[in-house]
């Protein structure tokens, strides 16, 4: 591993690269939100949410780099820290080419690391991931009350394309568009498919909305997270997608 002598402390807005700098360097973690739950037991301080963190003790934090995602971060609170004079790298991750790219920026480019072994398995793990044959149409809701669902240009439905599943509002004008409960049973899927986050999608909780359509629960981590989870996502999706076939 290289030197990080110009990059000592990193504050992390987003958990799927908190988990990224993590499984590589974690002596560099100064801050991290309430929101990062992997590694267990991750003993730094907390920031407050991706959505609203405490732009002050970041600042107080002194941290070298800051990293964050034009998706799960406010363009204001980015702002905010930069008036701080602080170093502020925002990702943008819309499919799994754009994944792996962006995460060698923020650890190589960004954090002066040497490449780790985790990103290199995580790429040979989806070089070659086979489809189900014919593909399956499947609507992925990741919210209720409103009902809102996978929309075009997503990390998850990039995921679940290469497994095989179309997602039947990829494409729509939005990224994460309200579609009321009626149209998504009435659009012709083969199954839906339940995250376990944003919305906590559980058994008892998602399925019963779409009578005789089968529903596959999958992990949230590993279907819209963009770190070390990626390396196990293909045989952990597929058996989800498997067990609901």
């Amino acid at each position: 591993m290289t030197s990080h002598a110009a990059v000592r402390k990193v504050v992390s807005l987003v958990p799927s690269l908190t988990e990224a700098v993590a499984a590589t360097a974690p002596e560099l973690l100064a801050g991290v939100t309430d929101w990062c739950s992997h590694p267990a037991g991750l003993d730094v301080p907390r920031i407050g949410g991706t959505k609203n963190p405490d732009t002050a003790r970041i600042a107080a934090l002194a941290p070298d780099l800051v990293i964050a995602n034009e998706e799960e971060n406010r363009p204001a609170d980015l702002a905010a820290l930069r008036a701080a004079g602080l170093n502020v790298l925002v990702t943008e991750v819309r499919d799994l080419p754009q994944a792996f790219r962006e995460l060698d920026r923020v650890l190589v480019r960004g954090c002066g690391l040497a490449r780790p072994g985790w990103l290199d398995a995580a790429e040979a793990a989806w070089r070659e991931v086979p489809a189900y044959a014919p593909d399956l149409a499947a609507v992925v809701p990741i919210w209720r009350r409103p009902w809102m669902v996978l929309g075009r240009a997503t990390f998850a439905g990039d995921l679940l394309a290469r497994l095989g599943v179309r997602n039947l509002y990829a494409d729509h004008a939005e990224r994460y568009p309200k579609i009321p409960l009626e149209q998504l049973n009435n659009r012709g899927a083969d199954l839906v498919v339940l995250p376990d986050e944003p919305y906590r999608f559980a058994a008892d909780d998602g399925p019963e909305s779409f009578p005789g359509l089968p529903a596959a629960l999958v992990s949230g981590r590993h279907l819209t997270w963009y770190g070390p989870s990626l390396a196990e996502a293909p045989a952990v999706l597929r058996a989800a997608l498997e067990a609901a076939a």
